[in-house]
């Protein structure tokens, strides 16, 4: 072999050895939150909130400069998954162990009894329309099964739908004219087109996969889904027709949940089960929500 066919050799095996690692980078050192990192929320001032920091039952917060400490304690017995902001930037908290939703009214450190129904199993993540009623998924691991909640502005529960799949990751499309839920365990994302109220008029299959599971997800400004696959270690985005546009490979494979934040909205934090921290990986448009 001559000595440029070597150097090209020897640099096409860099590009290979570089595409094979990942597309990520960390935020925090690994088990600054325990393994049941989950729900990341972004606030208006681009600080990060997730549960379970350090220890199970709070929630941390992580500033922009990538500072980390204890936003709250949830009363005893709770345990936190799913966090979203309305538009007053009051935050609502998904508790999966007291089967309830808290709000945290703006600028308090005091959550509060929000919703709660004795027929909710494991309530995990929620999105919020810009009515202010909150949307709810609401597994049982143990049998396989879910349910659709929503909680109106005033307070009230009604169920939306029962006997679906392991209902987890659930977001709303940038213009809020879609709701999308999916299943963890039977891996599909379901899309329901709403009305300019918020109420469910159809129904449809968007995605659906054969191996790995499916956590959270998020919509990008384009309508673009972004989908945490659980046990694969990455994050796959679809296009507002099902097509897929990226997959994102992560370091660790336990992705949970993402929000959108950074200067612009651009970057992705990604919380992973596995390693106790945030992944970060930079996307094209920012999140659907961001400020």
């Amino acid at each position: 072999m001559t000595y440029n066919r070597f150097i090209v050799a020897v640099f096409a095996l860099a590009v290979t050895l570089a595409s094979c690692g990942p597309d990520s980078s960390d935020l925090l050192p690994e088990h600054t939150f325990t393994a049941g990192i989950e729900g990341p929320a972004t606030d208006a001032s681009g600080n990060i909130y997730a549960v379970n920091f350090q220890e199970e039952g709070t929630i941390g917060k992580v500033s922009p400069d990538g500072t980390a400490e204890l936003f709250l304690r949830l009363p005893e017995g709770s345990t936190g998954n799913g966090i979203q902001f309305d538009r007053k930037g009051n935050m609502f908290i998904a508790d999966y162990t007291a089967h309830r939703v808290y709000r945290v009214p703006n600028g308090s450190r005091q959550p509060e009894i929000w919703a709660a129904h004795p027929e909710m199993n494991q309530p995990n993540d929620l999105c919020i329309h810009p009515n202010g009623s909150i949307y709810l998924s609401d597994p049982n691991w143990e049998k396989g099964s879910g349910k659709l909640w929503r909680v109106m502005p005033d307070r009230s529960i009604a169920v939306l739908e029962t006997g679906m799949g392991t209902t987890n990751g659930i977001t709303l499309s940038p213009d809020s004219r879609y709701l999308y839920v999916n299943e963890s365990v039977q891996r599909k994302i379901w899309r329901y087109t709403l009305s300019d109220s918020g109420d469910l008029l159809k129904k449809e299959l968007f995605a659906s996969f054969e191996d790995y599971g499916l956590d959270g997800m998020r919509c990008d400004s384009k309508g673009n889904l972004y989908i945490a696959r659980y046990d694969k270690g990455s994050l796959l985005v679809l296009n507002p027709e099902g097509k897929l546009l990226k997959e994102y490979f992560l370091k660790g494979k336990k992705p949970s949940n993402l929000t959108f934040a950074g200067r612009d909205g651009t970057l992705c934090y990604i919380t992973m089960a596995d390693r106790g921290c945030f992944e970060v990986v930079s996307t094209p448009f920012p999140g659907a929500n961001f400020n």
